[in-house]
């Protein structure tokens, strides 16, 4: 019986954890310590490059067989990046502008093994109902928005402000499964093979 191949999630992000779970997937673990890239980049190409950066680092102190999955997520409006919100104000500001109007969520994944790492990109539009002041204010109140970014959790209390989608789900919550599998053979760590 051929030992289980062990996936190493390079994320500290407990929904990208929770949807590799629900696939029946157990990884293992290891936050990348890098700086984001914050440059003047288009939005998919910047999340890739993160994806990439933040796989390639945890590859780095990883023996070469191990299988690192990778992904940085951001929202982008008018082409205008919209990470994680600084402080209170800055996740109502973000709010403000997604309200009564259609964003994309992008999400960059990357896989790292054997010495290389392959990397795509999903994209998700996401349309907003008009939103009042009060509701983003007692949103923002709960703290929910302040480690997400366009500072809004589509699977907790902004399901509310969310009229419609198109694209995957789980690429909003910050990881698609489906391009998952398309880069890599995910069977090879489900539990119970």
């Amino acid at each position: 019986m051929s030992k289980q191949k062990q996936l190493i999630l390079a994320s500290a992000s407990p929904r990208r954890l929770d949807l590799l779970r629900a696939a029946g997937i157990e990884p293992k673990v290891l936050v990348a310590d890098v700086e984001e890239l914050t440059a003047d980049l288009p939005p998919d190409e910047l999340v890739v490059a993160n994806a990439r950066l933040k796989a390639a680092a945890v590859a780095a102190i990883c023996d070469e067989q191990a299988v690192i999955v990778a992904a940085d997520t951001v929202v982008a409006l008018d082409e205008h990046i919209f990470g994680k919100p600084q402080d209170k104000a800055a996740a109502e500001r973000m709010l403000a502008e997604l309200s009564g109007r259609t964003h994309s969520v992008l999400t960059g994944v990357a896989v790292a093994q054997g010495g290389e790492i392959t990397a795509a990109v999903d994209e998700t539009k996401v349309t907003f109902r008009a939103v009042t002041a009060a509701e983003i204010a007692a949103y923002v109140a709960t703290k929910e928005p302040m480690d997400k970014a366009g500072a809004y959790a589509i699977q907790g209390g902004a399901a509310a402000f969310v009229q419609g989608y198109e694209g995957a789900y789980d690429n909003i919550v910050g990881l698609p499964m489906g391009l998952l599998a398309e880069l890599l053979p995910l069977t090879d760590f489900k539990n119970g093979n």
